[in-house]
């Protein structure tokens, strides 16, 4: 007799983890969207003695971040949460929110954790297309919310296509919502774009109570390995979805680092800044090599193959260590999804990119 499972896991997707990491030598990992720099010296200080009491649970209530983030957005400490990494705090959300008979809104493509809510928690999902120029289509999203919508997310700038709706839209957009209506607004990569100051949706949170900021040191802050991430929202909501996760989320050494990379603005702008250079150089050299790609406000690239096979140019960069994300998993076909590495590793990308024989490209 084998061991049976709950239906939902069935309707789980599997999370697309890219392929090409076995390849036998040094390998260009731009397939998760990370930071090809390091943490500073400081936070890597601040993680090694957290680490000297690894005998102890962490903190439960992450008392020294929220602290620091408090300080540095300007709001009451119990109106943040954090989380084992942003999708911590995300599905914790469809936990303590939906329910079967409950609606998900959300756009597609977009963040490929998303689909995971509906299955877990019983609700009706609605997927609203992308716009042709791979933005949030807010006007559909709104047409589709209803009395039994209990969550809005928008990945804003939006994960895969990099695209970014200024504050301002948002606004807009939010005073249509009703007021049960949870909406999250997905800020993984907010400090990479050029529309609006960061800050800029935090101000919206004032008028607009059931909105709630979700944001993470994963990339800009370059602690994608120890998986720390925060939301800015109600105290009804912080409590809601502490509620639904287990104890001791959050280890010591990823709350530790976390506050004290809040307090390195300067570095996060150099970063920032270091990013855009790279982004300019890689949006160009897809072009010039006749590949379309959106303007990015974010720290990758999605580009779109045209005729070319998107599974032979994945497994043709992968065959020379260059690690991308393939578009069909993450709800775009005839796409690749490239982070932007070092400006050597960007070049590696472009001249195997450019070494692929592919359809209808000039040259």
């Amino acid at each position: 007799m084998s061991l049976e499972f709950a239906s939902k896991v069935r309707r789980i997707p599997v999370y697309p983890a890219a392929d090409g990491y076995a390849f036998d030598g040094p390998i260009v990992a731009l397939a998760s969207n990370e930071s090809p720099y390091p943490p500073v010296p400081e936070v890597v200080e601040a993680a090694a003695k957290a680490m000297a009491g690894a005998n102890r649970y962490p903190d439960p209530t992450n008392s020294a971040l929220r602290r620091r983030l408090s300080d540095r957005h300007g709001v009451p400490a119990n109106r943040i949460a954090i989380g084992n990494g942003s999708c911590d705090i995300l599905l914790a959300a469809g936990e303590a929110l939906l329910e079967p008979g409950a609606e998900l809104v959300y756009a597609w493509p977009s963040f490929s954790i998303y689909p995971y809510l509906a299955p877990l928690s019983g609700a009706r999902e609605i997927q609203v297309p992308l716009t042709d120029s791979h933005r949030h289509d807010l006007d559909a999203l709104a047409a589709e919310i209803t009395a039994a919508t209990q969550l809005v997310v928008v990945c804003n700038p939006n994960n895969p296509t990099s695209t970014h709706i200024p504050a301002e839209r948002i606004g807009a957009f939010l005073e249509g919502v009703p007021a049960h209506v949870t909406v999250i607004l997905d800020e993984a990569y907010i400090e990479f774009q050029t529309n609006d100051d960061p800050d800029a949706t935090a101000d919206l949170r004032r008028d607009f109570p059931n909105l709630v900021l979700l944001r993470t040191f994963s990339k800009v802050y370059g602690l994608a390995g120890l998986r720390v991430g925060y939301a800015l929202c109600s105290p009804a909501f912080r409590s809601a979805v502490n509620a639904v996760r287990q104890p001791f989320s959050v280890n010591a050494v990823a709350q530790a680092a976390g506050a004290e990379a809040i307090l390195h603005g300067d570095d996060v702008a150099k970063r920032v800044e270091a990013t855009i250079v790279e982004r300019v150089t890689v949006e160009e050299g897809v072009r010039d090599l006749g590949f379309a790609t959106p303007d990015s406000h974010t720290n990758f690239s999605w580009v779109d193959l045209g005729d070319a096979e998107e599974a032979d140019v994945v497994a043709r960069l992968a065959e020379v260590g260059v690690v991308v994300r393939a578009g069909t998993p993450l709800g775009g076909p005839g796409h690749i999804r490239v982070s932007y590495g070092t400006p050597t590793e960007n070049r590696r990308f472009l001249e195997a990119l450019g070494e692929i024989d592919t359809p209808g490209r000039p040259g």
